[in-house]
């Protein structure tokens, strides 16, 4: 019989780690983060009660890692679509990029967003690093139509900042919506008519509208 190889010390790390934030994961959806504790994510996991404590200190530490991790897992997926793109063919592939990310990682995406909310009603770490990634977000948008702009593609009087904003409003708006009630939206549709909305805002010459309401 083949000798079966013994696991390395840090490949049983990681097992125990990716068992332990799938558990988190299920855990959160059921209670949310208030109702989650260390204990209970260990347990489900298959481990001690005290593994996660000993591993990560703290709760918030535990939850800071989640993040982190969701982080990394939807950043590469975002530059599996984006890549080297610029102006409206960026501005697409992220969108696309989130439809697709929305099937494939729902139960992470559910998660993430109660924990994000949760800490919306007091001063943590988790909510600091939630404002400096929307900074980040943003910060993407904005440079892939200032590209386009430089490159003739996007109307100069777009202004770059905004439109960002706009973006990731719908973006995170999107996923809100479709969290609470899946059913009611048709992602694949919306999508398509983002695109089509934004390719269009974007490349267009806009009118000048006067205060009277009447466009010039």
């Amino acid at each position: 019989m083949a000798k079966v190889r013994r696991r390395t010390q840090a490949e049983r790390t990681a097992l125990s780690d990716r068992r332990m934030f799938d558990a988190a994961i299920r855990l959160i959806i059921e209670r949310g983060t208030q109702g989650t504790t260390l204990k209970e994510i260990g347990e489900l996991a298959g481990y001690s009660r005290g593994l996660a404590h000993s591993r990560f200190g703290s709760k918030e530490g535990f939850l800071l890692e989640l993040f982190a991790r969701f982080d990394v897992r939807w950043k590469d997926h975002l530059n599996g679509y984006v890549g080297d793109k610029a102006g409206i063919a960026a501005v697409i592939a992220a969108a696309r990029a989130l439809r697709d990310f929305l099937k494939l990682e729902s139960d992470y995406l559910r998660a993430m967003y109660i924990l994000w909310y949760e800490s919306l009603g007091r001063a943590s770490e988790i909510r600091n690093r939630l404002a400096e990634h929307h900074r980040i977000y943003r910060a993407d948008a904005t440079r892939w139509v200032r590209r386009g702009i430089a490159t003739g593609e996007i109307a100069r009087d777009v202004n770059a900042e905004q439109f960002a904003i706009e973006f990731c409003a719908f973006m995170f708006g999107t996923v809100y919506q479709w969290l609470v009630d899946a059913e009611a939206l048709d992602l694949d549709a919306l999508f398509r008519d983002y695109e089509r909305n934004a390719a269009r805002v974007l490349a267009r010459r806009r009118r000048t509208v006067r205060p009277s309401g009447q466009a010039s």
